[in-house]
């Protein structure tokens, strides 16, 4: 999937979209991918920065849950990191390199989703940490 084809799937836009494809999403994996563009807001000196990789991640996650919305014809909720745990970054990857971010999903307790994210390059890991999500529980007035 391009880009464009993501948007249905997390609750951020452009300028504020970090990943291109999503290459897979199921109950337990979800898997994407995003190219290092010249310009983008979290390129700084010709590197994504660490805030860039963080903010990956998370998208990594929405993207496997709104895929498995929409798979239900439900809209893909909206979520908020509530904890960031066990951060490691080896390395910050280059403009033009593409980064594969894959998401394990490891619990959930009610609407609270912990999940382990690791950031490859051509295969080597380069940043790694453990978030724990909330999803905005929607609410329909009768």
């Amino acid at each position: 999937m391009i880009q464009d084809q993501v948007l249905p799937f997390i609750p951020q836009r452009p300028p504020f979209v970090m990943i291109d494809k999503v290459e897979r999403a199921d109950e337990n994996v979800s898997v994407t991918s995003f190219t290092i563009c010249e310009g983008h807001l979290f390129v700084e000196n010709g590197v994504f920065t660490e805030p860039g990789l963080i903010e990956n991640i998370a998208q990594t996650a929405a993207a496997g849950t709104g895929y498995k919305a929409q798979q239900e014809n439900m809209p893909a909720p909206v979520g908020f990191i509530g904890a960031l745990k066990g951060l490691q970054i080896k390395e910050l990857p280059k403009v033009g390199e593409t980064i594969t971010t894959t998401i394990s999903f490891l619990h959930q307790i009610m609407n609270a989703h912990i999940v382990q994210g690791i950031v490859r390059v051509e295969g080597r890991e380069i940043a790694s940490c453990e978030l724990k999500i909330f999803l905005q529980i929607e609410t329909q007035n009768t």
